[in-house]
């Protein structure tokens, strides 16, 4: 459940560090990547280089080293997180970072991130139950923060009560539980078809378009983080996507678009046609440089394989096919006839009349078209924010 997360662990200054070694290990056993954060009064009870160790990457103390060389972004970091966790987490940064002070490196990620933040608290049993903390705690929650209760127990000042940090098992589960819960694709297969597909003429020349595969892309990526198994046949794109989830299968032709769709197809719950396939393919295709001549050269060509198409024919009852339509006349008229004609469960409808939408930009504006003849409009968005949309779509569908 954790194979490929990000995972921020922040360790702050409490006798409880000891038990972060424990922790690191069993997230990384899981498969996590973990980028442990600490405060520098964190360094007096475990060393960095234990945690470095065991994580296997170098952690982060201040916004730079010794020499000022190397600056630790704050909100890199933020940002590369899928989970943020606090463990032990003190009643020093607690208060801080409550009020919204960042004296140091882990209370600025903490401001700068965007994922989802837990606090596993560890402290004496007066500290924890005084109302400030508790007060502190509340907000974390107002913040929309998870809290990982304290345990009662034996405490390091010799008293019993409630102030022990939450075991590493029970902090792992309560993660790999996080990502359950936020992956409702597990277990399922998708193919997701992107970018365009390049016809050749012949060495040096094609056909094809100006797909970037940014829309299909970002779909793959949605998938992947619900937790889909994602494989994505690609055209010729610029674009990198590293995700031990998704299995990238690179094409060129429209024949190989449909070799590669073909073999992943049967075995899959949902498939995206995003490419922008090359409707036709010279008939010939010369092995050497056609060369420029006083004449004009005819190039004779045949009709592409519809690949939608063609897996509608072979589309199984549990499976759920999504298609695009780029139109720039008659435009919904057109989208509902590939609808009917592919036996999609709905198609996504953009225009190239539309200003910043289509191929190249970043952004798009959408409609979502489906076999009763619903439809909904957005407005125009990144990609990324589309891929949200169409992957949510297919998650409250009533075959879903």
């Amino acid at each position: 459940m954790l194979g490929g997360k990000k995972i921020l662990l922040g360790v702050c200054g409490s006798i409880a560090a000891y038990k972060s070694a424990s922790l690191v290990r069993l997230l990384i056993k899981a498969g996590a990547e973990v980028q442990v954060i600490m405060t520098p009064a964190a360094t007096e009870f475990i060393t960095p280089l234990t945690l470095s160790t065991v994580s296997k990457r170098e952690v982060l103390i201040n916004f730079h080293d010794g020499e000022g060389q190397l600056w630790n972004n704050h909100v890199d970091l933020g940002l590369w997180a899928e989970v943020m966790v606090i463990a032990p987490a003190s009643a020093n940064t607690m208060a801080k970072c409550s009020q919204g002070i960042c004296d140091n490196l882990l209370t600025a990620v903490y401001l700068s991130a965007r994922c989802p933040v837990y606090w596993a608290p560890a402290m004496d049993l007066d500290m924890y139950q005084h109302p400030s903390t508790q007060e502190n705690l509340l907000r974390f929650k107002e913040f929309g923060n998870q809290l990982i209760e304290a345990r009662y127990g034996e405490l390091a000042s010799g008293l019993v009560g409630t102030g022990r940090m939450a075991e590493p098992e029970e902090i792992t589960e309560i993660l790999e539980n996080h990502f359950g819960i936020n992956n409702p694709l597990a277990g399922k297969k998708a193919l997701v078809t992107a970018g365009p597909t390049f016809e050749e003429i012949d060495p040096v020349r094609f056909i094809g378009n100006y797909s970037s595969g940014k829309m299909g892309y970002a779909i793959a990526k949605q998938l992947a983080d619900l937790g889909a198994s994602v494989t994505l046949v690609s055209g010729p794109t610029a674009l990198q996507l590293e995700d031990p989830n998704i299995e990238l299968i690179k094409v060129k032709s429209a024949e190989e678009m449909y070799k590669a769709a073909s073999t992943v197809f049967p075995s899959c719950d949902i498939a995206i046609f995003a490419a922008a396939v090359a409707d036709f393919t010279p008939t010939k295709k010369s092995h050497k440089k056609i060369k420029k001549t006083p004449h004009v050269q005819e190039i004779q060509l045949k009709p592409t394989l519809d690949i939608a198409l063609e897996m509608g024919k072979l589309k199984k009852d549990h499976q759920f096919t999504v298609g695009f339509a780029l139109e720039t006349d008659n435009e919904e008229e057109n989208a509902v006839k590939k609808l009917k004609k592919k036996n999609l469960d709905f198609i996504v409808l953009n225009s190239l009349n539309d200003e910043r939408a289509g191929f190249a930009y970043d952004t798009n504006r959408v409609t979502i078209i489906d076999g009763d003849n619903n439809r909904i409009k957005f407005e125009l968005k990144s990609k990324t924010d589309v891929a949200h949309d169409i992957v949510q779509h297919i998650l409250n569908y009533p075959k879903n």
